[in-house]
C-alpha cells in the first residue's frame, strides 16, 4: 500500500502527548519502510557508467553495474512499496542542479515532476537547491513560470507535490527557516517526526547572491533544539534528512572506517534521533554510528534505500532499525510507463536543441584531476573561455579559469567520436555567464592561494593554455604557490601588473570561497560558459587530451 499514514499540521495544539492511539492498546508493533534517495541531480536517465561495486565473485575488484533513471527507480520504489502497509518515500536533498541536459534546459521541472509521481513525500534541501536562489527554490516548490525564461514546458508546471523541509536555512530578516523545519506523519497512530536541513558549509559553495538574506546554522544545534518540541507534540521517532555526509571505505551496503562530517555532526545529535539519512558525498553506506542507522544512497538514482523500523505503540518510539541499498538495476527492472510518458514530452522539445552537433574527440575527456590538480577536460574548458573572451570587444583576456565544482560529468564520444550540445551542456549544466576583470598578479597568486581553503577538500582551479603555475605541497596555507613560477607565455607573472582574467560569475562574486576574485576592476560580462565550449568545439577538429603542464606539483 502506498503513504499509509496522516500528516498532522504544524499548527496542532500540544495535545498529542497526554494520550496513547488506539493501537497503542494492542501493543502490536508498527512496522514503517522508508525508501529513500539523495543526491538525484535531475537524472532522468540513467547515468553514463551506472554505479561502481565490489565483484561478487571477487571482492578484491569493482564492477561496473548499469543502474538509474526515472522510469526503473518509479519501478523498483513501487516493488519495495509491495507488501508493506506503511511506507513513505524521503530524499536527503540535491534533487536538482548539476543536472543533464534534458532537465537542466527546463530549469529542473521534469525532476521535479518525476519525483512527484513517484510518490516523494518529503526531502531536505541540498546546497544545489540553492544553485538559482531562494527564490527559484521556492518556485520548485510552488510552481509556476520561470521568472526570465516563462513556461517552457509541455504542460504548466505546478509544483512540487512532494515538500522541501529546511531546518537550518534562516531568513536573518526573521529568524524564521526559509521553508518548514520538519514534517510529522502519522503511522497506525504512532507519530513520526522528520527534520530537513542542509550542511552549515552550503553559503561557501553556492552563489552568494542568490542566498543574500539567509544564513545556514550548525546542523547537530538545530535538530538539537527542535527535540523539546517534537516531544512536545508527542513524538518520540525522529528522522532526520541531511544533506551531508561521508566517506566510507567499503561497499555500497557497508561502513569499514567512515570519516567526513556526518561522523561528529551524528555523534553531536540528541539520543532521541533514531535513524539519520544523509547525502551530499555521493558515496553508498549503511552505518551504525554512536548506536544510530545513518544511511546513504549514492547518486543520480542509482541506489534506493529501503530503511525498516519497528514502532512501540506504548514507547511511540523506534525499537529497531535497519536497512538495504538496493541497486535501481537497469538489467532486471522494467521501465515505467508513466516516466517513460514524462521523459518522452520534454524529449520532444529538448532533443532539436541537444542534439546538434558540437564536433568529435579523439577519447574521453576526463573531469578526473592527476595529482598537481589538472584534469583533461578542465583544460578545454579553460581554452574555450579564453577563446570566447580573448578579442578587446569580449573583454581581452589573457588568461582563463575555472573551478572544478562546476565541470559535472566527463565528455565521452559517441559512435566516431561525436559530441552532441548536449554533451557539452551535461558537463558544464550551471550556464554561468563569463566575466573578464582585471587583477593584478599578487591577487591573481592571492586567488590561488584560495584553493586551499579547505585542507580537506582542495578546489584546485583550472587553467588556461599559456598560463602555468607550480605549488608545493609542503608548505603552509598562504604560501603554497610559487611566486616566481607563476608564467604567462613564458614570462613570470609580475606582482603590480594588471592582468585580464575571465571567470565564470559564480567564482567572480566569491563562490567556493574565492573571495579574492571580488577584488577584480572593470568586469565586462560575456556569454555562457556552455556556449562557450559548444563554440570551441565547432571551430576545431577533433579535440584530445592535452599534455598536463599546466599545474605543476611539487613535494
Amino acid at each position: 500500500m502506498r503513504h499509509a499514514f496522516r500528516l498532522i499540521p504544524a499548527t496542532l495544539a500540544l495535545a498529542l502527548a497526554p494520550t496513547l492511539p488506539a493501537s497503542a492498546q494492542s501493543a502490536t508493533p508498527v512496522e514503517l519502510r522508508i525508501l529513500a534517495i539523495n543526491d538525484f541531480h535531475g537524472n532522468l536517465r540513467p547515468p553514463p557508467g551506472g554505479i561502481r561495486i565490489g565483484d561478487p565473485e571477487d571482492k578484491a575488484k569493482k564492477v561496473m553495474v548499469a543502474a538509474g533513471g526515472a522510469e526503473y527507480m518509479a519501478t523498483l520504489v513501487k516493488q519495495l512499496r509491495e507488501g508493506h502497509k506503511n511506507t513513505i518515500f524521503v530524499a536527503a536533498g540535491d534533487l536538482i542542479g548539476a543536472s543533464p541536459f534534458l532537465s537542466a534546459m527546463f530549469h529542473d521541472e521534469p525532476s521535479i515532476e518525476s519525483l512527484s509521481m513517484m510518490g516523494l513525500a518529503i526531502t531536505s534541501v541540498g546546497n544545489h537547491e540553492f544553485d538559482e536562489g531562494k527564490a527559484e527554490l521556492l518556485r520548485m516548490q510552488n510552481g509556476g513560470c520561470h521568472p526570465e525564461d516563462g513556461c517552457q514546458g509541455p504542460h504548466p508546471f505546478l509544483g512540487a507535490k512532494f515538500h522541501y523541509l529546511a531546518a537550518s536555512t534562516i531568513e536573518t530578516a526573521t529568524g524564521k527557516s526559509v521553508l518548514p523545519p520538519y514534517e510529522i506523519r502519522e503511522f497506525d497512530g504512532i507519530p513520526v517526526a522528520f527534520i530537513g536541513l542542509t550542511l552549515k558549509e552550503t553559503a561557501g559553495i553556492v552563489s552568494p547572491k542568490g542566498i543574500a538574506g539567509l544564513e545556514f546554522r550548525d546542523e547537530a544545534e538545530t535538530v538539537n533544539a527542535l527535540v523539546p518540541e517534537l516531544k512536545a507534540r508527542g513524538v518520540e521517532a525522529i528522522v532526520v534528512l541531511i544533506h551531508q555526509g561521508g566517506d566510507p571505505s567499503g561497499d555500497y551496503n557497508e561502513c569499514p572506517g567512515i570519516t567526513g562530517p556526518i561522523v561528529d555532526i551524528v555523534k553531536k545529535f540528541d539520543r532521541a534521533v533514531d535513524v539519520v539519512v544523509s547525502g551530499h558525498t555521493h558515496r553508498a553506506y549503511i552505518c551504525q554510528i554512536g548506536g544510530r542507522l545513518v544511511t546513504s544512497g549514492d547518486k543520480y538514482g542509482t541506489l534506493v534505500t529501503a530503511i525498516d523500523l519497528t514502532l512501540d505503540p506504548a514507547t511511540r518510539d523506534v525499537v529497531s532499525a535497519k536497512a538495504e541499498n538496493v541497486i535501481v538495476a537497469n538489467a532486471s527492472l522494467a521501465k515505467d510507463s508513466e516516466q517513460t510518458a514524462l521523459i518522452d514530452a520534454y524529449d520532444k522539445l529538448s532533443a532539436p536543441i541537444a542534439n546538434r552537433p558540437a564536433g568529435s574527440v579523439t577519447q574521453t575527456l576526463s573531469r578526473v584531476p592527476n595529482e598537481a590538480g589538472e584534469s583533461a577536460l578542465g583544460d578545454v574548458i579553460a581554452d574555450a573561455q579564453l577563446l570566447a573572451t580573448r578579442d578587446a570587444k569580449d573583454g581581452g583576456a589573457v588568461i582563463a579559469i575555472t573551478n572544478p565544482g562546476g565541470i559535472r560529468t566527463d565528455i565521452v564520444p559517441k559512435e566516431n567520436g561525436a559530441v552532441s550540445f548536449g554533451d557539452v551542456f551535461s558537463s558544464q549544466p550551471f550556464r554561468n555567464r563569463l566575466v573578464t576583470m582585471t587583477l593584478t598578479g599578487s591577487q591573481l597568486k592571492d586567488l590561488l592561494e584560495q584553493q586551499w581553503l579547505d585542507p580537506k577538500r582542495p578546489r584546485i582551479l583550472q587553467v588556461s593554455n599559456g598560463f602555468s603555475y607550480t605549488w608545493d605541497a609542503s608548505k603552509p596555507f598562504g604560501e603554497r604557490v610559487i611566486a616566481d613560477k607563476m608564467m604567462l607565455g613564458g614570462k613570470p607573472i609580475e606582482p603590480a601588473l594588471g592582468y585580464r582574467v575571465t571567470l565564470n560569475d559564480y567564482l567572480a562574486v566569491g563562490g567556493d570561497g574565492f573571495t579574492v576574485a571580488k577584488q577584480g576592476t572593470s568586469p565586462q560580462y560575456g556569454g555562457y560558459d556552455a556556449d562557450a565550449l559548444f563554440a570551441f568545439f565547432r571551430a576545431h577538429g577533433p579535440i584530445g587530451p592535452l599534455p598536463p603542464t599546466r599545474i605543476l606539483r611539487v613535494n
